[in-house]
């Protein structure tokens, strides 16, 4: 995680695939806690269908949604695709209370089992903080961040957490970008993004006059 651009205020980052990555895999995570209800079902088939009912999803973001309503509204939208997930792997008529192993997959990811912090990761941000540039994260993911952060000795790097479903815009939509740097006060042209998603946070922060910068892990 290094660049040879100017200086920037602030640097901001995407969580999942940038900062940390899945343990295993969705499917190895899915697979063993189905199990636990008595579906069997590959590892390989499952993660192949997660990333296929993913990418056909909507975006996590609700527009209009109050603070109170947006934990129900992110758990409900997993959960549709998490549902989809094993339908399209044939399995999903096996589990007798999917709801029941929905919940337990939905709070493991929301805990440092889940997850494992890429290597070039800490010292990358304790070199920014020693150089007084401050951080945030700009993230489609949930408002579990916040848990995983903390839970994986992250959050004390960061000023601010900007997460598409409290915002109401996924990246690569301008208005979370421009939420984020209104947190810092600063203008686009004095911020960095990285990511690992061409579309979402290369050119998302380009098309606001951020310096974009694509992690490809």
């Amino acid at each position: 995680m290094t660049n040879n651009q100017g200086r920037p205020k602030v640097i901001f980052l995407d969580a999942v695939g940038t900062l940390f990555g899945v343990r295993g895999s969705v499917g190895e995570v899915y697979g063993e806690i189905a199990s636990r209800f008595n579906v069997k079902v590959s590892p390989e088939l499952i993660n192949q269908s997660f990333y296929k009912s993913f990418k056909a999803s909507t975006p996590a973001a609700f527009p209009g949604a109050t603070p109170a309503q947006i934990p129900e509204r992110e758990f409900e939208w997993w959960k549709a695709i998490a549902g989809q997930t094993f339908k399209t792997a044939g399995v999903f008529y096996q589990f007798s209370d999917f709801d029941a192993f929905f919940t337990e997959a939905f709070a493991y990811f929301a805990t440092d089992q889940a997850w494992f912090i890429y290597p070039d990761v800490l010292p990358a941000l304790e070199s920014w903080h020693q150089k007084k540039i401050e951080l945030g994260i700009i993230s489609n993911f949930d408002s579990r961040l916040h848990a995983v952060l903390k839970a994986l000795n992250l959050a004390d790097f960061f000023t601010s957490v900007t997460i598409s479903t409290e915002v109401g815009a996924a990246k690569p939509n301008s208005q979370i970008f421009i939420a984020g740097l209104q947190k810092h006060n600063c203008s686009a042209e004095t911020a960095w993004h990285i990511g690992d998603s061409f579309k979402e946070d290369y050119q998302g922060a380009k098309a606001v006059g951020m310096q974009g910068i694509w992690v490809k892990r």
